[in-house]
């Protein structure tokens, strides 16, 4: 008897599948533009408040500590209470706070609210992502991932196109930039009642009508016709319902365990690299290029142009990632970014600096794409939202540190010292991709 999941993963890519990623898209959209602001935020702060280097760090670094906490705890509250509920309730809560952020009146309340954006930011992004790999079709699951890792880049856009028109237009230009972050606490009603739970997910808790009412939904959407339950047909069905209950009730295994261990250590090791050398390369962009000389509306000109390389690099890779597969086009573009970077460091024209860093932009988001294709194929149904959080929540880690670290490389070197430490952490991160399993084709319950 086909199981579910063996029916999902033979449909073709319907409407009901573009449905999913669409609305997932446009959550994770959302979630860019929010921390694409902070970068173009920071910059005019240092303007109106006159903030020091330090202060401006920590409105850097604030909300990825609340991403670090976001990213574990929606991860375990995904396999405990459902993806599709989590990813609402996180979209809430960093949209009524961003909102709140805009009424700011000092550092303090600025630095509080960001945090608890940081919250919901965190526990989203991994629990979407499980999300849609557990509905697309398996022969092209890696590039639907990364087509949904793609609408990271319309995000980025959307704010710095915000952050050019908007932020400098006036003294209160940045608090309209956050006001409208209010935007995704509408869009949750969206998610909590337009998107499918997950069927694996469903199965793993017992509440298999609900599964097969969704499959049946999909092969619907498809033009295919859902198996004919008979009275033998069911008790078949009810086998298989019941092999999969008792399966899913045995404990979990932990990702840490003789079988799973090497694959998350090289996991947490890529997530931490490329938090790094990502948040601190582009939430001090702007104001790096600010302190060069170049006046905020031409430094934000410039981060648009940048920015818009995102795009190209997300369809590059989501085009390799089913030809070569994910640990090879993850290590590739890794090492483009190491390259990228260290470019981007010694360039010193406009010229240089547009082309360093747009080839940044290019393959470091391309790797972000992979790297969120591959994160849900390691582990097994009852560990997939917790193990992709939790090396979500170790990588956070870095990109607090990252924003902290900037100012004090800045003093030992300049942008060259800056952008050679980013280098570093991209082929550290390109040198463990090499050691995770290739699961191109593979279902997701072979792990």
């Amino acid at each position: 008897m086909t199981t579910r999941t063996e029916r999902l993963d033979g449909l073709p890519f319907t409407r009901k599948h573009r449905k999913l990623l669409l609305g997932s898209g446009v959550g994770w959209a959302l979630d860019a533009m929010d921390v694409g602001l902070i970068s173009f935020v920071m910059a005019a702060l240092a303007v109106h408040w006159s903030l020091t280097p330090t202060e401006l760090s920590w409105i850097g670094s604030i909300g990825f500590v609340g991403m670090a906490i976001g990213a574990a705890l929606g991860g375990l509250l995904a396999d405990k209470i459902g993806r599709r509920q989590v990813f609402a309730a996180t979209l809430l809560v960093y949209g009524v706070a961003t909102g709140a952020a805009a009424l700011s009146t000092g550092i303090v309340m600025l630095i509080v609210l960001r945090f608890i954006v940081g919250l919901g930011l965190g526990a989203e992004l991994p629990v979407a992502s499980t999300l849609v790999s557990e509905f697309a079709p398996r022969r092209i699951r890696g590039r639907v991932v990364v087509i949904l890792e793609g609408f990271w880049a319309v995000g980025w856009i959307m704010a710095a196109l915000i952050g050019y028109f908007v932020v400098p237009a006036s003294d209160a230009g940045w608090r309209w930039a956050l006001a409208v972050g209010v935007v995704p606490a509408a869009y949750a009603l969206v998610i909590r009642f337009g998107l499918p739970e997950s069927v694996r997910y469903l199965e793993s808790k017992g509440r298999i009508d609900e599964a097969e009412r969704i499959v049946r939904e999909y092969e619907a959407s498809a033009g295919v016709e859902s198996p004919v339950v008979t009275a033998p047909a069911a008790a078949s069905t009810g086998a298989v319902a019941a092999a999969e209950t008792i399966t899913s009730a045995a404990p979990a295994e932990s990702i840490w365990s003789p079988r799973l261990r090497k694959r998350t250590g090289a996991l947490w090791i890529v997530w931490f690299g490329i938090n790094f050398s990502y948040y601190g390369a582009f939430i001090w962009l702007p104001s790096l290029l600010v302190s060069q000389g170049f006046g905020l509306v031409k430094s934000f000109g410039y981060t648009l142009i940048i920015t818009l390389a995102q795009l190209p690099g997300y369809a590059v890779a989501a085009w390799l990632i089913e030809i070569w597969g994910r640990r090879i086009t993850l290590a590739v573009f890794l090492v483009g970014s190491a390259g990228a970077a260290g470019l981007f460091g010694l360039a010193n024209s406009p010229a240089t600096i547009i082309a360093a860093g747009m080839a940044l932009s290019f393959f470091n988001l391309g790797a972000w794409g992979a790297l969120y294709a591959i994160g849900p194929e390691l582990y097994p149904t009852a560990t997939r939202g917790s193990g992709t959080g939790a090396a979500a929540a170790f990588g956070r880690i870095a990109s607090i540190i990252a924003p902290l670290l900037v100012p004090f490389l800045l003093d030992l070197g300049d942008t060259v010292m800056v952008f050679g430490v980013f280098a570093a952490a991209f082929v550290v991160a390109a040198l463990a991709a090499f050691t995770l399993p290739e699961r191109k084709g593979v279902a997701l319950e072979n792990t």
